[in-house]
């Protein structure tokens, strides 16, 4: 009997290559927080959110196995249509749906992979790693999220903050070739309006940006120390290194400006 072709799925740096289709599966690799992960997607399968992957089990490889969601995550060099405010608009409310969801989820219950900073860390998980690749979209609009492998106890406000830094994006408009270009401001304003963040959250959402900044860079540079091929290649070959240093120094330097937008 012929094995089932296995397919490698594009994107993601932590896992590039190892992360494969299998008919209506994704085979990826198991880690120490698959335990929790398993806990979280069979929580959002109960209360019924049709927005991320169903846990299947372990594959005869040791992988961990969940359904496979069908659409289009947006890759680099990203499509116009993923980049526009209605795609924006539809990720907030794919978000929103998603934090509702897990209302009722004790992530405390659980070991995760990573701890996010204690001043946005509480009982509620959030997905942390909301970037454009995780996000599934189906008609121009986000359907779903994936890769839940930084999935951890946080907030509505860390998951905020770290998905307006990538989405609107918070960042030099250098670094911003695209159509969001000198809209990145006005982008955080339509987003955060459109999740219908609370006052609390607007009122935090800087400070966890910039949390959130140094949050992510610190792990990619833990993973260039420890000779991560895909994060070397990402922090050298791709320039992120000096893009994270003009983001950080562009997020400070608009400080006032991002707050305004956030109110």
């Amino acid at each position: 009997m012929r094995a089932p072709r296995e397919i490698p799925l594009p994107g993601g740096t932590a896992n590039r290559g190892r992360v494969v289709r299998v008919g209506d599966t994704v085979r990826r690799p198991l880690r120490a927080a698959s335990p929790a992960s398993r806990a979280l997607l069979d929580h959002l399968a109960r209360v019924g959110f049709d927005g991320a992957p169903r846990w299947v089990g372990v594959d005869e490889h040791g992988r961990e196995t969940v359904t496979f969601i069908s659409g289009e995550a947006p890759i680099a060099p990203y499509p116009a249509w993923a980049l526009d405010d209605e795609a924006l608009v539809s990720v907030a409310d794919l978000l929103r749906r998603f934090h509702d969801a897990v209302a009722g989820f004790q992530a405390c219950d659980w070991s995760w992979h990573r701890a996010v900073p204690a001043p946005f860390r509480t009982d509620m998980v959030s997905h942390n790693d909301p970037n454009l690749d995780n996000v599934v979209f189906r008609d121009g609009r986000a359907a779903a999220l994936i890769d839940f492998d930084l999935a951890g106890a946080g907030s509505r406000v860390w998951d905020l903050a770290n998905a307006a830094r990538l989405w609107c994006p918070l960042r030099d408009d250098a670094d911003v070739t695209d159509q969001r270009q000198g809209r990145t401001l006005r982008r955080l304003t339509v987003f955060l309006d459109a999740y219908a963040a609370t006052a609390e959250d607007r009122d935090q959402l800087v400070d966890a940006v910039l949390a959130g900044h140094r949050w992510a860079y610190d792990h990619v540079r833990a993973q260039v120390r420890q000779g991560h091929h895909g994060f070397t290649e990402h922090w050298v070959e791709r320039r992120a290194r000096e893009r994270a240093r003009r983001t950080w120094r562009w997020l400070n330097r608009h400080r006032s400006d991002i707050a305004r937008a956030a109110s």
